[in-house]
């Protein structure tokens, strides 16, 4: 269950009402989400270098109140500077929460199983749900997650990103499980979770896997494959889409390198490692690479043996300069890990596959709204460079 059970058990040894314990968790919770939909939408962290001169930043808070049946919510809404940002999480006017029915419903998405469900209503309501009766009212959300993995997608992919999480999940004990996922960009610039899967460990074999049910689904173009470089990964995506392209992302690589740094080193290291892939042309760049590698041949060999694969270390300067930010690491599709992995610390750990699914589907679904109708950073002055790139594919 939620990771308030603690405060829960002690409200019920003290005879005390534990309405107020899901009152606080419930707007802590969502003043959390507002935050979190404000990181999407400005598309960098708090206090994230990648903001300054952005045209667009934090600002401040107005209150709202909500009414629920554990009591009145005081939300915290956060604002932006250029007015631009407009929270999901509450409908507009909303000042009342919905039905018990609805409660229920979006407490399974959320990944508490009907049992818990059935519990905390008992708990709160005084009267009983069966479990069957729980499950007849969200049969509706099993749906959601078979509809959402066989969903026909789009036939190009100007980026496809390639990444793992690792979540608690039950099974016969408590163990962490890699939650792969798959993040797109079209030629037009919208992002979208084309899919997840749960495996024990990530693996290139998995994300194969991944990448052959898309094209079963309707993928059929890809330019670019971004990931962190896992062993075999960049075999394992060509064999399904041979005429992409493959980039290591530069944010990994740069860590792999440090590795082999001294402390006292490292940031003149990295001061002569970064022109290299924030050069302006390729040429630049390998220009740069050899410079970096003569220099610290000697003293850091194993540092340098990290950037011997010129092939995937400099693919993103054969796409148009206003996206190659966005291209040359994963920072993207970490960031949606991140804010994922955020989400959920509300749970101790998923007490099986279906319950993590629910959550996690529900997770991408809302993520795909919120980003279907942006455009990314670049891709609105590229889409015909991008365009020209298929025809020629």
């Amino acid at each position: 269950m939620f990771n308030v059970s603690t405060k829960i058990l002690e409200a019920l040894l003290k005879n005390e009402s534990i309405e107020e314990v899901f009152r606080f968790e419930l707007e802590k919770a969502l003043n959390e989400l507002f935050l979190i939909e404000l990181d999407a939408f400005l598309d960098y962290d708090k206090y994230d270098p990648a903001g300054y001169n952005s045209g667009d930043s934090r600002n401040g808070f107005y209150s709202r109140t909500l009414h629920t049946v554990y009591g009145d919510l005081n939300l915290q809404i956060p604002r932006d500077r250029a007015g631009a940002f407009h929270q999901k999480t509450i409908p507009p006017y909303r000042r009342s929460s919905d039905t018990l029915e609805n409660f229920i419903i979006e407490m399974y998405r959320h990944g508490i199983t009907t049992r818990e469900i059935t519990d905390l209503i008992e708990k709160m309501y005084g009267h009983y749900y069966t479990p069957q009766t729980v499950s007849n009212i969200v049969k509706a959300v099993e749906a959601n997650v078979r509809a959402f993995h066989e969903r026909v997608i789009g036939r190009q992919y100007a980026v496809i990103y390639c990444d793992a999480t690792y979540l608690n999940v039950r099974r016969d004990s408590v163990a962490k499980e890699a939650l792969h996922i798959i993040v797109g960009i079209t030629p037009e610039g919208s992002k979208e979770v084309l899919d997840f899967a749960l495996f024990p460990t990530e693996s290139a074999s998995n994300y194969k896997e991944m990448l052959e049910n898309l094209r079963d689904r309707g993928l059929e173009q890809v330019l670019l494959f971004v990931t962190d470089g896992l062993k075999g990964m960049k075999d394992a995506v060509l064999e399904v889409f041979p005429k992409a392209m493959y980039q290591s992302c530069w944010t990994h690589l740069c860590r792999n390198v440090m590795k082999y740094i001294r402390s006292k080193d490292k940031a003149a290291v990295m001061a002569d490692l970064k022109p290299v892939y924030t050069a302006n042309s390729k040429e630049s760049a390998l220009d740069c690479l050899y410079d970096f590698m003569e220099k610290y041949q000697k003293l850091y060999p194993k540092a340098v043996d990290v950037l011997n694969d010129l092939d995937n270390l400099f693919t993103f300067y054969a796409f148009p300069e206003k996206i190659r930010r966005s291209i040359y690491t994963t920072n993207l599709i970490e960031n949606f890990n991140k804010n994922l992995k955020r989400g959920t610390k509300q749970k101790e750990q998923f007490p099986n596959e279906e319950s993590l699914e629910r959550y996690i589907c529900t997770y991408c679904t809302d993520y795909n709204k919120r980003f279907s109708d942006r455009i990314h950073r670049g891709f609105k002055e590229s889409r015909s460079e991008l365009l020209e790139m298929f025809d020629k594919l």
